[in-house]
């Protein structure tokens, strides 16, 4: 059996590995889970019959998430955020401007935030066995209990340890042939170390993309097994009734990971003749989104006016220039687009909400140096694109979290707070506000120290 062939792009200074297969007309990305290893995993028999399945429709493009497998490792778990960028780093090697994307298990949440975010290079989006959170919540009671994860972990972790002991967290992920189990550990062995797995881990426990649900357009297929004992079906229910272009396959009999034989088979159909609908009706034609997930940062200046007051007209110009200046350098620094100036306030937009964080924190800091001090705030929501700009209920959120700020600090909603899961920062709960003319209550989180 003739492997395809291994190839890298650059993800800023890492190097992805991937591979391609197939000839179809059409491209569709495969978002691994937990940690895998392009070779290796042509090792695992039943997982064979998946990949040689997926690309005898499409053209199947693959990678090994930055940190594992045959890509570069890197300290500590990789964002979601930086995730999309590897998926984007990969796209743009291979030359697919647009794609379908097969999103399993951990790579379902990835995959979700990617098509909420990068609608018009999303012609399609299929999810198996995924989840748009980890841990236990009053209104998610499907997650793990502190204790119920620790021990999970504590589990997994013993793929390091003893063979015999190893293997046995190993079949906890579906029904596997001893050979099969040899194969898999062999894999997570060879993809990862022990401080690599628990990092993926405690970040894998902070995700919580639920309220980027409601944000994805683009047409979506849930697949999830009946008999999945890590994510319950009733997730996969859970995410469907929230995902407006959601349908889902319940598959009988099914595990969490099966991929070859008896019902595994139906995911092949399932999937094959999903993505070929969307492509025979137009799907992959490329069209303008008009609306698309973007975090919103706004900044102002504080005592603008008693300021400009004691500097006088020309002193005051020449401070706002230099504090215009500061803010554009960050903006090119952190991939952020300026959208509007108002005075001595900016209204700017990020496709990554650690990206905007960083930004924002950087913004406060400089302008001291300036004698200044601002307030910043961000929220990370659906938005309207207008002519370049953006609009919507998200835009008026990001307002009032920023008037809710204190000089020099950077506010941010707890979706902002949500989204930037394992990115090592550190946030102050600042508790719960009325934000003016914005339903509902919001809760507000405070970043503790620099970013």
């Amino acid at each position: 059996m003739e492997l395809p062939e291994t190839r890298y792009a650059k993800s800023g200074e890492l190097n992805i590995g991937y591979q391609v297969a197939g000839e179809g007309p059409f491209r569709l990305v495969f978002v691994p889970a937990f940690v895998t290893h392009l070779e290796l995993q042509w090792c695992i028999r039943s997982f064979v019959p998946l990949l040689r399945s997926l690309s005898s429709f499409c053209r199947r493009i693959r990678f090994d998430r930055r940190g594992t497998g045959m890509s570069d490792r890197i300290g500590g778990a990789p964002t979601l955020e930086a995730r999309m960028d590897d998926v984007r780093a990969v796209m743009d090697a291979v030359g697919s401007r647009r794609a379908a994307f097969y999103g399993l298990s951990e790579g379902a949440a990835m995959s979700i935030l990617f098509a909420a975010t990068y609608p018009e290079r999303t012609a399609a989006l299929v999810l198996r066995s995924g989840f748009p959170r980890r841990m236990w919540a009053a209104e998610y009671p499907w997650g793990r209990t502190e204790e119920e994860y620790l021990s999970e972990v504590e589990r997994e972790l013993r793929v390091f340890g003893p063979r015999e002991e190893a293997k046995e967290s190993i079949r906890k992920l579906g029904r596997f042939t001893e050979e099969e189990v040899e194969a898999l550990l062999n894999m997570v062995r060879f993809g990862s170390s022990p401080g690599a797995l628990e990092a993926l881990h405690r970040m894998n426990k902070e995700i919580d993309i639920r309220h980027v649900l409601a944000a994805v357009r683009v047409p979506t297929l849930i697949l999830h097994g009946s008999e999945d004992e890590l994510v319950p079906v009733e997730v996969a229910r859970y995410m469907a009734s929230r995902i407006p272009t959601a349908r889902l396959v319940e598959l009988p009999g099914l595990g969490h990971l099966a991929f070859g034989g008896g019902p595994a088979e139906r995911i092949q159909i399932e999937l094959e003749g999903f993505v070929n609908d969307v492509w025979e009706g137009g799907g992959w034609e490329e069209a303008e989104a008009d609306r698309v997930l973007a975090t919103v940062l706004f900044t102002d200046i504080v005592g603008s006016t008693a300021k400009a007051a004691e500097l006088g007209d020309r002193g005051w110009r020449e401070l706002l220039e230099r504090h215009h200046q500061l803010i554009r350098r960050q903006l090119v620094r952190f991939r952020g687009a300026e959208l509007d100036v108002a005075g001595d306030g900016f209204f700017a937009r990020f496709d990554g909400p650690a990206r905007a964080v960083r930004c924002a924190s950087s913004i406060t800091e400089g302008v001291r140096d300036l004698g200044l001090e601002v307030r910043a705030g961000l929220h990370t929501g659906e938005c309207e694109l207008m002519e370049g700009k953006v609009g919507g209920i998200a835009v008026h959120i990001g307002a009032r979290v920023a008037k809710e700020a204190r000089p020099g600090e950077v506010l941010v909603s707890s979706t902002v707070k949500d989204l930037v899961a394992g990115a090592g920062l550190r946030f102050r709960d600042r508790g719960v506000a009325q934000l003016k003319g914005v339903p509902d209550e919001w809760r507000l989180y405070a970043l503790d120290g620099g970013a």
